[in-house]
């Protein structure tokens, strides 16, 4: 492959990053309701975060949101206790994401549905640690924590875009480098990537680990957006589903997929799910179901049947 014009690997990353950043700069100035575009920018970071682990290793992660808590609550406490800038408390609350995702590393020597289980107990876990009322003294249990002095929604929609760009980054460089096409390898068949020379172990580590930090950070960034939450908000697992909905929707294993697939299905559910619940519960089981029949692959693969090649 050529590495000038449009074919540079980097390129489309690149264009992707700088359009969707200029359409989250614009966005206040066109639509009054930010708090809806925020919500909306960070369930496009939490599809594009598992899209990481699952579009490019196959495993799919059912208690992902466990990752979203322990980033709230690793920034929250960090808030707190210490005196550190909250970008920084921030980026806490994605490490502290990472080490847990480090801690689980042994859940990757499962695979399909025993691993999903897995990681959704084990999410389930974290969740009655935090909000046991032993620790009420610590993690505010059941009732919540508190984060008022550091209430700034234009500084945290701005934080958002930003890990939003980091999301599309990471997952340009999986789409597009040789690292990838060893993802892509190993998911096809890991037996045969490991005799390839591909370290199957270490490189499906270093995407669980990504994953978990997008979460963690978009996780933080939402408690300082939100300044009062509760365990139930952060460890709901209809933000799992919702990412996993979203990713599929749009396509797994590229980059604009579950993008567009989060804008479209979550900006529906701020028309009709509110409002209207029974009738979006209807639409949506119906959607989802004439996804699986006919665009099992998402809406990309509609661009790929007239082999149009998507990002």
């Amino acid at each position: 492959m050529r590495e000038s014009g449009w074919r540079h690997p980097a390129r489309p990353a690149l264009i992707t990053m700088a359009v969707v950043g200029a359409l989250a700069l614009i966005a206040p100035h066109l639509y009054g309701n930010t708090s809806l575009l925020f919500t909306i920018m960070t369930f496009v970071v939490l599809a594009e975060g598992l899209n990481l682990m699952y579009g490019f290793t196959g495993y799919l992660p059912f208690g992902y949101v466990g990752f979203f808590g322990t980033g709230a609550y690793g920034t929250a406490l960090l808030v707190l206790h210490t005196h550190l800038p909250v970008l920084l408390c921030v980026a806490g609350g994605g490490v502290a994401s990472a080490v847990i995702a480090l801690i689980l590393g042994p859940l990757l020597r499962l695979s399909g549905a025993y691993f999903s289980i897995a990681n959704l107990a084990a999410s389930q876990i974290i969740y009655f640690v935090v909000s046991n009322p032993d620790l009420s003294s610590i993690t505010g249990g059941p009732y919540g924590l508190k984060l008022q002095q550091i209430y700034d929604p234009p500084a945290s929609y701005a934080a958002m875009a930003a890990i939003l760009l980091l999301a599309i980054a990471i997952a340009g460089y999986f789409r597009m480098s040789r690292f990838g096409t060893g993802l892509r390898a190993m998911t096809e068949d890991p037996v045969s990537a490991a005799l390839a020379g591909i370290d199957v172990v270490r490189q499906r580590l270093i995407v669980w680990l990504a994953s978990a930090l997008i979460a963690g950070l978009a996780g933080g960034t939402y408690v300082w957006n939100l300044s009062v939450f509760y365990p139930e908000s952060v460890f709901n697992l209809q933000i799992s589903v919702f990412a996993i909905v979203f990713a599929l929707f749009g396509g797994v294993g590229t980059v604009i997929g579950p993008l567009i697939g989060a804008v479209i299905l979550y900006s529906f559910y701020a028309v009709i799910g509110v409002s209207a619940p029974q009738y979006f519960e209807l639409l949506y089981g119906l959607l989802i179901v004439l996804l699986v029949l006919f665009l099992p692959n998402g809406l990309i693969s509609l661009l790929e049947r007239r082999r149009i090649r998507v990002f």
